[in-house]
């Protein structure tokens, strides 16, 4: 078929990057794969990577390239038919097929496809039509046209595999790129290469290269508001080109600022949010119930704007049952409107969400949805009672009953419940996977808490429900913001009870930081709101916890007074666990004139913890009689104690204690000279402490760490991690701080 068809478009100008893809792309079909699939968002660059690598396949093709643009995702334009195309590609070879009525291909009730498999046509993409069936004998006759010839075929903008299959040939000369937003894995035996958004340098060069502007590196600001895209960045660079005066700082601060960003990303027939539309405006006309639920659902997701989303949460906002929601969820990813960014767990591009925002203004987040669904402000409502309840859940996995769990729930259950109604079950919870949920939606919620009211007042419910994660966890950070936040609704809303429970756990948090001032004033103003409220059993956890801040600043007597009247409290409760975290504390108070008196207390309050099964207390006496050996000159003794409690924290989550623990082991394995195990539990901590942003710890690490450097004879690395540590603990009450000062001092 010598002179055959040469119908690629021109080789595009100022193609950039994706060098390893155009090199396993080549290699693929240079060496027998028929077929290679490149999928990839809308705007990602799929066309141009294709028209590139088959203009550099042309002499590998002799006889001819064809080319077909199936509009399968053109704005305003309704794709091509597999009966259309075909009849394209058979007069462009000189043919012409026999005139043969279209019909809708069988649905999805396990009946064969055109091509004989079980594979259901159109089922494979959302939001498209089903694909009219063609007659098998014009795919024959192109098969039998191309079937000895070397031919390249570039199938542009496909919609679905059943698009594709009648217009595949089967001689094996033959090769087939295919381009399409799904990766159509419905086509059996494709190679596929899926595309991201460029490299930060890739985008620079292809601004540079179509601006025809200098100055533009990969930390431009443009790269991070162009999400990368070539297409956005295409349309950024002609916008520079177009207006000389235009600067690409002016641009980046237009984009930034106006707030709204598509509106900037359209010039002449480019546009990013027209582009994106295509895929929408398909599923919300859809005669598909999960194509209908996939539009609604991107509606949600604008509505919230959350880093990542989960199926249980959007099965909730969509009213609908979580096999339902998953299958929503993988129809946006089949369309290219988000990404599954690890298992069950989805995420849209940059400009996708900018895009979701608008859908959900536009719509009042309610496309498609029918009476008696969520729409507007009640989708952020609805995720805030979703992971109130799902924090409830953590809570009652990760702590043991007790008055402790009692008081955290007290008025919980009552914010909760709707009239008429009774809080979701949802199935239980081990400590393993509350501590698994935290991790995973943690970002989501200090975004929701951040960015949205909170009209129904659930956010220091939400709090106080997760703290016990957030401390255990060690996410301090995460603390701070969240139980800051949790205070001022509490105050805004009038609610004592919660106002009460906000400023106690931000005094744990203040505790855990090394600020005991700061902890004390709130811990105090707590005590009085719990005695105002008349609840003995807080008001004890605040007496219990004064004491404990009161020995850390040094006034003892009047550290002894409130831990002795917390135990007295304890026992009227009939409460051995406040019991034993009290003698402990009173332990910890006798350390400073009778470290003996000190283990007895101590060890009083391990066996309570071992009579009732408590893992926290038991950690707890294991780690301070291993200070109180420490304080008595005897590591030896302590060194078992403090793996003991270690040995336990590796049962039961908790960073403070775990923390406390291991940096005992370090002080004890310094003074039995086994620098080089005392130098592993050291970086272990350090590495810890540094990933959860616990600066206290990351100080008092970094000050064992200066010692053992010392004890090697490197000084100059002793001084560095101490002048290290004293910035970690500025601003604490530590005593390890005067301490720093002294060693650096001399």
């Amino acid at each position: 078929m010598a002179g055959g068809p040469a119908q690629l478009p021109p080789a595009p100008a100022h193609f950039t990057g994706r060098a390893a893809t155009v090199r396993s792309l080549r290699l693929a079909l240079a060496g027998g794969s028929r077929v290679a699939v490149v999928s990839g968002m809308a705007g990602v660059g799929k066309s141009a990577l294709a028209v590139h690598v088959a203009h550099a396949l042309r002499d590998e093709f002799p006889d001819g390239q064809l080319y077909v643009n199936l509009r399968g995702a053109t704005p305003g334009m309704a794709p091509l038919t597999p009966g259309q195309a075909l009849a394209a590609l058979l007069r462009d070879l000189g043919a012409e097929p026999r005139p043969a009525p279209e019909r809708l291909a069988d649905g999805p009730d396990g009946s064969d496809g055109p091509d004989g498999s079980d594979v259901p046509d159109g089922s494979d993409v959302p939001g498209c039509p089903r694909m009219p069936e063609v007659d098998d004998s014009a795919s024959g006759l192109l098969r039998s046209l191309l079937a000895h010839t070397r031919m390249l075929m570039v199938l542009d903008d496909a919609a679905t595999a059943a698009q594709v299959r009648p217009l595949l040939p089967a001689g094996p000369g033959c090769a087939v790129i295919v381009t399409s937003r799904s990766p159509l894995t419905a086509l059996d035996g494709a190679a596929r290469f899926p595309l991201a958004p460029l490299s930060d340098g890739d985008s620079a060069a292809l601004l540079r290269a179509v601006s025809g502007r200098g100055g533009l590196d990969a930390g431009h600001p443009l790269i991070e508001l162009a999400g990368r895209l070539p297409l956005a960045l295409r349309i950024v660079a002609a916008r520079l080109a177009a207006r000389r005066a235009l600067t690409p700082d002016a641009l980046a601060e237009l984009l930034t600022v106006s707030g709204g960003r598509l509106h900037h990303l359209e010039y002449d027939d480019l546009s990013v949010r027209r582009s994106l539309a295509v895929a929408l405006d398909a599923l919300r006309t859809s005669d598909r119930e999960a194509d209908r639920d996939a539009a609604r659902a991107l509606a949600r997701i604008g509505a919230l704007d959350l880093p990542t989303y989960g199926v249980p949460l959007l099965a909730r906002l969509l009213g609908t049952d979580e096999l339902r929601a998953g299958a929503a969820l993988d129809r946006l990813v089949d369309v290219a409107l988000l990404d599954e960014t690890s298992y069950g767990r989805y995420a849209p591009h940059d400009l996708v969400r900018d895009f979701a925002r608008e859908t959900a203004t536009e719509t009042g987040a309610d496309a498609g949805a029918g009476q008696g669904e969520l729409a507007g402000a009640d989708v952020v409502e609805e995720a805030f009672r979703w992971y109130a309840e799902s924090a409830r859940r953590t809570l009652l996995a990760i702590l043991p009953e007790g008055l402790d769990r009692t008081d955290r729930l007290r008025g919980v259950e009552s914010r909760l419940v709707r009239p008429g109604r009774s809080i979701p079950a949802g199935p239980p919870l081990t400590a393993e996977s509350a501590f698994t949920w935290g991790d995973t939606e943690l970002a989501n919620v200090l975004a929701l808490a951040e960015r949205h009211d909170d009209p129904a007042g659930l956010l220091p419910v939400l709090v106080r429900c997760l703290f016990p994660y957030l401390q255990r966890r060690g996410r301090l950070t995460e603390l701070a913001v969240l139980g800051t936040l949790a205070l001022e609704r509490a105050r805004m809303q009038g609610d004592t009870a919660a106002e009460a429970q906000a400023l106690t756990d931000l005094a744990g948090l203040r505790f855990m930081s090394g600020r005991g001032s700061e902890a004390l004033a709130l811990n105090d103003e707590a005590l009085v709101l719990w005695r105002a409220l008349g609840i003995v059993s807080c008001v004890r956890r605040g007496l219990n916890n004064r004491g404990l801040l009161l020995e850390g600043l040094g006034r003892h007597t009047e550290s002894a007074e409130a831990l002795h009247r917390s135990l007295d409290l304890a026992q009227e409760l009939c409460d051995p666990l406040s019991e034993a975290i009290t003698l402990s504390h009173l332990g910890n108070l006798y350390e400073h004139t009778d470290a003996r008196a000190a283990i007895a207390h101590h060890e009083r309050s391990l066996a309570i913890g071992e009579t009732i099964g408590h893992a926290v207390v038991r950690q707890s006496a294991h780690c301070n009689i291993g200070y109180a050996h420490l304080t008595l000159g005897e590591p030896a003794a302590a060194l078992g104690h403090f793996k003991e409690s270690l040995r336990l924290h590796g049962e039961y989550e908790d960073w403070h204690g775990a923390s406390q623990a291991r940096l005992g082991l370090v002080r004890a394995l310094r003074g039995l000279s086994r620098s080089v195990d005392a130098n592993r539990e050291c970086a272990a901590l350090l590495d810890r402490a540094e990933q959860r942003g616990d600066t206290h710890m990351t100080g008092l690490a970094r000050h064992q760490r200066g010692l053992l450097l010392r004890a090697a004879g490197r000084d100059e690395e002793a001084y560095e991690q101490w002048r290290a540590a004293l910035r970690a603990l500025d601003g604490t009450d530590s005593k390890v701080a005067d301490e720093l000062r002294a060693l650096l001092a001399a």
